[in-house]
This record gives C-alpha cells, sequence and structure tokens, in this order.
C-alpha cells in the first residue's frame, strides 16, 4: 500500500515521505503538487474523523493550534524563498476525503492575473496532474525551509 491509499496510517508509521513533522493533533505535510510552491496539508492524526464536526471542541481548537503554526512556518518560509508571496489561503473542506485534514496555500504575485483572485480549485484540471508540479527531488529547498520555521514556530511557542 503506497502512503497515498492511508495518508494518516502512514504517517503514524513513518512511513508517509511527505511528513514535514509531528505537531500536537496532527502531521504537517507537503503537498503532492507544488504549483504553488509551499503548498502544505495538515493531516488529523485520528484517521477514523471524518468530520471536524466529531471532534470534541478541545481538539478542534488543538488541531486550528497546529493549523496556525503550519500555516505561520509556510508563510515564513515563502517569503523567504520568493519575494513575489502575496498571501496564504487556508481552507478545511472535507468533500473529498474522508478525513480531516487541511489545506495551506501560498498565494504569489506571479500568477496568472486571472487566477490571483480566485480560489486554487478554480485552477485548470491539468496543473493538478501535470509531473512538472508533482513533488520532488525540486522542492527540497523549499521543504527544508518549512521544516526549519516549523522549528523555529514550534519553538517559540514553547518559550
Amino acid at each position: 500500500m503506497t502512503y497515498k491509499a492511508d495518508r494518516i496510517g502512514s504517517a503514524r508509521r513513518g512511513e508517509n515521505p511527505t511528513v514535514l513533522r509531528r505537531l500536537h493533533t496532527s502531521f504537517a505535510a507537503i503537498g503532492d503538487v507544488q504549483f504553488l510552491p509551499g503548498y502544505c496539508v495538515l493531516l488529523l492524526d485520528d484517521p477514523g474523523v471524518e468530520q471536524f464536526s466529531e471532534l470534541p471542541k478541545a481538539r478542534r481548537l488543538a488541531f486550528l493550534a497546529d493549523m496556525d503554526t503550519l500555516a505561520e512556518a509556510v508563510e515564513l518560509a515563502c517569503r523567504k524563498q520568493d519575494p513575489a508571496f502575496r498571501r496564504l489561503n487556508l481552507e478545511i473542506l472535507g468533500n473529498a476525503e474522508h478525513f480531516v485534514h487541511a489545506h495551506v496555500w501560498p498565494r504569489y504575485a506571479w500568477e496568472p492575473a486571472d487566477m490571483i483572485a480566485r480560489p486554487v480549485w478554480a485552477y485548470p484540471r491539468g496543473r493538478w496532474h501535470d509531473p512538472q508540479h508533482a513533488l520532488g527531488s525540486e522542492h527540497k529547498q523549499m521543504r527544508e525551509a518549512i521544516m526549519a520555521e516549523l522549528d523555529a514556530v514550534l519553538g517559540r511557542d514553547h518559550s
């Protein structure tokens, strides 16, 4: 079984190569597609929970705190890696995958003009499946930058 068929189970077993760090309630992972460099996903560490509302309030807030940690790290890394970084889009959707997860999308000034103000999901489907945008070794620097920022943010949070 590949990690894509069992993202959370493979993360828990240490077999998911996209995982950047274990956080309090979740795993921070770099996205499978990188047409917007730095795209990350936050995976709740319990694959049996299908909806955010199923979590007790304290666990929902802890997941949102993890989302904040990942978002801060992605923003800091992307600002340093690309001066055209503009902002982040944060999403908890849950329509296609039946496990709790959140998307952290960096947005850039170099994006096509017709996409700047639109949600990432409006990008043409080809973008999502084009091998040139697949996560690969060329994303090592961004991956390392996000991990370093995660470590820094987590260090500040514990101080």
